[in-house]
């Protein structure tokens, strides 16, 4: 991390999280961000269901819910954006404050509760984005009102659809009463078969992902793995925030809301690997949760990820991380001498079963 970043580090700390977050926003929007351009190698450039990405190293939703800096982020190292989530009418979110961050556990819980501008706004912004070498998707939700959430997911869909690359359902939050629900066998086998028609009505059929929990059953995972093979989505991303506080130091431990960052690893690592033994190869898997070093991301793709997502360990480390995790999987791949990322995936699953 460079002097300059830990300053601004340093000074956005000085502010309550949201608040920070917004100012961060601000300036990346604005250029005085430094963005260190996208790394990329013949071991780092992967095919994720059918997206081509530069690297395997992608932005979590929840960053830019407002596609607010969609050019910017694809300059910040990234291999592929995700922005969101966003529901079809605009909502507050939870009262605040509603984040909190963890530092001596290098975590943050947030209850935001899909606060956005919703789908119109959001779709607007992604229709004004050029695509480029960095793909980008948006995290599909429901508005805590609706009298169909399910439905919910496919109207998004079908405003947004037309501007981006990829688009992930998500079941996962905790901030949403009884959201998790939809994880159940009879209503996510409705959900989603709900989304992919609204897909395949599409004039190009982007990738479906599916977000999970971490703090899901074996049987429950089980029954996931199900439905998704037989809906026909692209890939699992694993795992959203958890709701256990196993382990917490920090004064702020005990707030409601979804736990992520450092204390999450090891949990939704093993969820990861789960789900890899359980689809055996035949979805794609994204593995987020922790990952704040290049080691942690490639432990990841050993343990059955395709490519992986980060977000949280940003507020601790920076921009700067994002390439220094690209670069570093990159040697680390070199090292084992693979030639290619694929072929590190799931080769280090049984140590996380």
């Amino acid at each position: 991390m460079k002097l300059i970043e830990r300053l601004g580090l340093a000074a956005l700390h000085r502010f309550d999280p949201e608040r920070a977050h917004g100012l961060s926003l601000k300036a990346l929007g604005a250029g005085l961000v430094p963005l260190s351009g996208v790394p990329t190698s013949s071991r780092l450039a992967c095919d994720l269901a059918g997206l081509a990405l530069p690297n395997p190293v992608g932005l979590a939703a929840g960053f830019d819910k407002n596609a607010e800096v969609i050019g910017p982020l694809c300059r910040a190292g990234f291999g592929f954006v995700e922005v969101g989530a966003a529901t079809p009418r605009p909502q507050p979110g939870n009262p605040q404050p509603r984040v909190f961050r963890l530092t001596q556990d290098r975590a943050v819980i947030n209850r935001f509760g899909f606060n956005n501008q919703g789908a119109v706004a959001i779709a607007a912004r992604l229709a004004l984005h050029k695509r480029g070498t960095v793909p980008v998707g948006l995290n599909l939700g429901a508005n805590k009102d609706s009298a169909d959430r399910a439905a919910d997911f496919a109207d998004v869909l079908a405003v947004c659809g037309p501007f981006v690359d990829f688009a992930t359902v998500n079941v996962s939050s905790p901030n949403t009463e009884k959201l998790r629900d939809l994880q159940g066998r009879a209503a996510l086998t409705a959900l989603l078969g709900g989304v992919m028609q609204t897909r395949d009505d599409l004039v190009r059929k982007i990738p479906i992902f599916l977000k999970i929990a971490p703090d899901l059953t074996s049987d429950e995972l089980a029954e996931i793995a199900e439905v998704a093979l037989a809906a026909g989505i692209a890939g699992i991303i694993a795992t959203n925030t958890t709701l256990s506080r196993d382990g917490l130091q920090s004064p702020q431990r005990d707030q409601a809301g979804g736990l992520s960052g450092a204390p999450l690893f090891e949990k939704s690592t093993r969820v990861l690997a789960q789900l890899s033994r359980l689809t055996d190869g035949k979805l794609p898997l994204v593995g987020v949760g922790g990952i704040s070093s290049a080691d942690q991301a490639y432990a990841k793709i050993r343990a059955g990820a395709s490519a992986v997502q980060l977000y949280s360990a940003l507020v601790y480390q920076g921009l700067s991380l994002v390439s220094d995790i690209a670069l570093g999987l990159d040697h680390l791949l070199a090292r084992d001498g693979y030639s290619s990322l694929t072929q590190a995936v799931g080769t280090g699953r049984d140590a996380w079963l």
